[in-house]
């Protein structure tokens, strides 16, 4: 279907009152599954009446176009109602993981200078921890507060009882702010990635050339909407060309996800390789006796896909798994294996439409067929981000020789398939997540018995890269396992529950430079007994 209608880019009209406007306002835009399994199916008029009220509550409310809310909640119902609601008012929209702790609330809720946050009661806590270091933060709307509790303590379903169901999104430019998610930085603070309206063009495309959607698929994306899959596809993509999706409130569980799978008929699959590979170590007994003929594909994103999960997936579900490719920076899919293109496992694909990569050196050079090196991207497509917020200097470093670097590094073989080999920076990829080593230092460092910290990630069977911490202690302190479980509970609460390291590892010291940085590489190369490579400027 045309996406654009009457140059209107708006993400939230199209994901709704265009759909209804195209005949599908009765047609099931998603059913609703609770982690107790229980099923509400919602239609295009629903999510289109549901988002209207609560672009109308956020109007009352003062809030303007260009102002900033977050929605910082597990899966749930009014996730979608409020993401889109607050879209059609031009509201700049971000989200974050139910998991993260309170400091990573603040890093975030902070710098976006956020006027409002949708969140539950048993997460408001970590909120009100640092509601006095947030002064921008004008409400804090709770879904499951029955009636209001103050002026600035809000009840969403009181609001959206009293707001109409009626709303015309204004006209709105392709180049108009909508998403806000943030990544992790090795160095320094989260980094607000902020996209456009526009950004639905490449995201609506790809979903229905590479993840082959269509209007008569059921389509479930296990992605949360914390995570940019979780809005690119687990949102905008599907609900711009009018697809019906699942969306579950449990978490992984084997049984049960292939129970979905079978008792749906979902025919289109979007998950994670962690996932997948967790899958791969259950019993076939779980998978066997499957009605899964109405699955036509699979997709995986997030982390490289190893081999053995494609092997698996071809031996036990009968299909492949198709790899994509791409980052928060770049809004949607830019290198993909898709039907229609021969699979190389291990590799990430090929660009797709649109898109033009290159593999180039630290010094702009454009390297050939089997070269490692930077993987960049040629400028220019719809979902590219505009810009970090508040961090124009870091925006511009992205950019040379006329291309954007990913801090990803790959080679390309002689059919045009790249291959993914690592960071070119100290980000550290567990499960899909990028975890900032930084952060997680910064936490460790508020534990009185930690003198020095150091973290890194290391290759894991399951999650792709496990953290490891590296410990130094006070000499009045010794290590116990009482230190290991607040050390655990410490980051977790701070940071987030997915930064919580894997391995603690207790040192004499961190191996810094002589300006005092930490050596990452070298506490790498110890951890996997290889070289560690040039350490002259190591801190003697």
């Amino acid at each position: 279907m045309n996406v654009i209608s009457n140059e209107q880019y708006n993400i939230g009209h199209i994901c709704t009152r265009q759909q209804c406007d195209s005949g599908f306002g009765g047609k099931t835009a998603f059913r609703w599954i609770s982690a107790h399994h229980e099923r509400t199916d919602y239609s295009f008029d629903d999510l289109d009446r549901e988002s209207n009220k609560f672009a109308n509550a956020l109007k009352g409310l003062g809030f303007n176009q260009g102002d900033i809310l977050f929605t910082f909640l597990p899966k749930a119902p009014e996730q979608f109602f409020s993401f889109l609601g607050g879209l059609k008012l031009q509201v700049i929209c971000g989200t974050l993981f139910s998991s993260f702790g309170e400091d990573a609330i603040l890093d975030r809720l902070g710098d976006a200078g956020a006027k409002g946050v949708v969140t539950k009661k048993s997460l408001m806590k970590k909120i009100l921890r640092v509601r006095d270091q947030l002064p921008k933060l004008q409400y804090i709307i709770v879904t499951d507060l029955d009636e209001h509790q103050s002026a600035d303590i809000l009840s969403y379903w009181q609001l959206v009882r009293e707001a109409s169901g009626d709303f015309v999104a204004p006209q709105t430019a392709a180049d108009t702010p909508s998403v806000l998610h943030y990544t992790s930085g090795s160095t320094g603070k989260p980094k607000g990635v902020l996209h456009v309206h526009g950004s639905i063009l490449h995201q609506s495309g790809t979903a229905a050339r590479v993840l082959t959607l269509t209007g008569s698929d059921i389509y479930w994306c296990t992605a949360d909407q914390g995570w940019v899959t979780g809005t690119s596809y687990g949102i905008i993509g599907p609900w711009s060309l009018g697809v019906t999706q699942v969306h579950y409130g449990g978490g992984y569980d084997a049984k049960t996800w292939f129970d979905l799978l079978e008792q749906e008929g979902v025919t289109i699959w979007y998950s994670a390789p962690t996932a997948l590979r967790m899958l791969l170590q259950e019993e076939d007994d779980v998978f066997s006796g499957r009605d899964l003929s109405r699955l036509r594909h699979i997709f995986s994103v997030g982390e490289p896909l190893n081999p053995e999960v494609i092997t698996w997936a071809e031996r036990v579900l009968g299909r492949p798994v198709y790899d994509t490719w791409f980052q928060t920076e770049t809004g949607g899919i830019m290198i993909s294996n898709r039907p229609g293109v021969a699979v190389r496992p291990g590799s990430m694909g090929i660009p797709v439409a649109g898109i033009e990569a290159a593999i180039i050196a630290d010094d702009g050079t454009v390297l050939g067929t089997g070269e490692q090196g930077n993987l960049c991207l040629k400028p220019g497509w719809p979902s590219m981000f505009v810009t970090y917020l508040n961090n124009a200097t870091a925006y511009g470093q992205k950019f040379r020789s006329g291309f954007y670097f990913t801090g990803d590094t790959a080679l390309r073989d002689e059919e045009g398939y790249y291959w993914f080999k690592g960071r070119s920076d100290d980000v550290i990829n567990t499960a899909g997540h990028l975890i900032s080593p930084f952060e997680v230092e910064s936490a460790l460092l508020e534990i009185e018995e930690v003198a020095e910290s150091g973290v890194i990630g290391a290759p894991d069977d399951l999650l792709y890269e496990k953290v490891v911490a590296f410990v130094c202690l006070h000499s009045r302190f010794e290590y116990s396992k009482q230190l290991e479980v607040k050390i655990r509970l410490h980051v977790s609460n701070k940071a987030s529950s997915i930064a919580t390291p894997q391995e603690i590892i207790i040192v004499e010291s961190i191996p810094k430079n002589k300006s005092g940085k930490i050596m990452r590489r070298v506490l790498k190369a110890r951890y996997l007994g290889e070289d560690e490579g040039d350490i002259s400027t190591l801190e003697t």
